[in-house]
């Protein structure tokens, strides 16, 4: 069969609506200053699906700072990978700060979080090691997973009773190769907002050998008492053994850091492919994140402007008995009951008559007849967005209840 042809028969679980939701339910444009109010197709919106957490995406302090960055450096600047000839003493800086944020000796900056996760994978583990990882891993690490050549067991997502039957497994294949193993797992988990325990995870390396990653990109700049994280939150960072996140949540940038021990973060800055092989980071954006790293330190008011609207919109919507599952987070989902058409038919009215823009996840994300309207709060909302959202939901809930949305039609745009 030609590769294009069976292609051309299977586009993909998401793929297949394609047709009828390029432009409006997938892939939309979002116009104007980024912020809690956006254009979309010219009408201004209430847009609570940028992870901008802090609100530093539009901040003038930080686009002064890439702003300078970009006059007096350029983007080319400077060329090459950084092993070769794109080392700059603000690269190194940056990795210094942000080690001494998250409390561990040392870090190394990554180009995007997704390949810096894939390839932290790649360069830690061998055919010899076990891995043990959450089921509801987010897709980097999965992939990363995928180029593994050795064993891997999952448990059912934070159950620590089945973690450690796995761990117990992993154990005795790891006597068998010889090698080690590496539990993976999330601080924040992004779709549903639960935390990973990592409390308990730490309990179980007293009774088994094994080193923990956890990748924290929505933890890092929201949890903690000042903010540096899931581990800061349950008082277990140190037994992190390795710490990831991205700069494209709190700090809204590009680019990611892993933090370790001085020596594993050597081994891995020679060893880390899609980094030996890929041109450094530019000098706007590592100056621009040392602005970003900057304010969220020494600014608490950005973090807790975000709380006091995560607690108003969380607050409000249970009050009104929406179901928002366990999140712990800052992470807003909202579940509802109801069709992949309806669910369509739920972000028209939304963004047409609302003028709300919401993500909205249907299935194979999550289980079928289950509708998910994921909100991200972030500190640049006020609290008249939060009534108004709240009564905007309160509405179409009691449409749906009253099936005035059509169960069968994709509504047009």
């Amino acid at each position: 069969m030609d590769i294009f042809d069976k292609i051309k028969k299977n586009f993909g679980p998401l793929g297949q609506y394609g047709g009828d939701a390029f432009g409006y339910y997938m892939f939309p444009e979002l116009e104007g200053e980024l912020g809690s109010h956006m254009k979309f197709r010219g009408e201004e919106m209430l847009v609570w699906s940028l992870n901008s957490y802090l609100g530093l995406a539009n901040h003038p302090d930080v686009r002064k700072a890439d702003a300078d960055a970009a006059k007096e450096w350029g983007l080319a600047y400077p060329m090459g990978a950084r092993m070769m000839s794109g080392q700059t003493k603000y690269h190194v800086q940056l990795e210094e700060e942000l080690a001494s944020f998250v409390k561990k000796e040392s870090a190394y900056l990554l180009n995007f979080g997704y390949q810096g996760m894939v390839s932290i994978i790649d360069a830690l583990i061998d055919r010899n090691d076990v891995v043990v990882y959450d089921s509801e891993s987010h897709a980097c690490i999965i992939d990363g997973l995928r180029m593994h050549l050795g064993k891997r067991f999952v448990y059912p997502h934070n159950n620590i009773e089945n973690c450690e039957k796995q761990l117990q497994r992993a154990t005795r294949l790891a006597e068998k190769t010889g090698g080690g193993i590496l539990l993976i797992t999330e601080g924040v988990f992004g779709m549903a907002g639960d935390l990973g325990n990592l409390k308990a995870l730490a309990e179980l390396k007293k009774k088994y050998n094994f080193r923990m990653l956890v990748d924290d990109a929505h933890g890092f700049g929201t949890m903690g008492e000042t903010g540096y994280g899931t581990g800061e939150h349950y008082g277990v960072q140190d037994d992190i053994d390795v710490y990831f996140s991205t700069f494209a949540k709190a700090m809204a940038g590009i680019g990611a850091f892993v933090a370790a021990d001085a020596e594993i973060i050597d081994y891995l800055r020679y060893n880390m492919r899609s980094q030996i092989f890929a041109k450094s980071l530019p000098m706007p954006i590592v100056i621009g994140s040392l602005k970003r790293l900057d304010m969220l330190r020494n600014e608490p008011e950005h973090k807790e402007k975000l709380w006091k609207i995560v607690n108003a919109l969380q607050g409000g919507l249970r009050d009104l008995g929406f179901s928002l599952g366990v999140t712990e987070s800052c992470v807003t989902p909202v579940f509802l009951n109801g069709t992949v058409e309806e669910a369509t038919q739920i972000t028209h009215d939304l963004r047409s008559n609302y003028k709300i823009f919401t993500s909205i996840v249907i299935y194979p994300v999550v289980p079928k007849g289950t509708i998910l309207i994921r909100i991200i709060p972030t500190a640049a909302h006020s609290m008249e967005d939060v009534e108004y959202t709240l009564k905007a939901f309160k509405e179409v809930r009691e449409k749906l209840e009253a099936g005035k949305y059509d169960k069968t039609q994709v509504a047009k745009f």
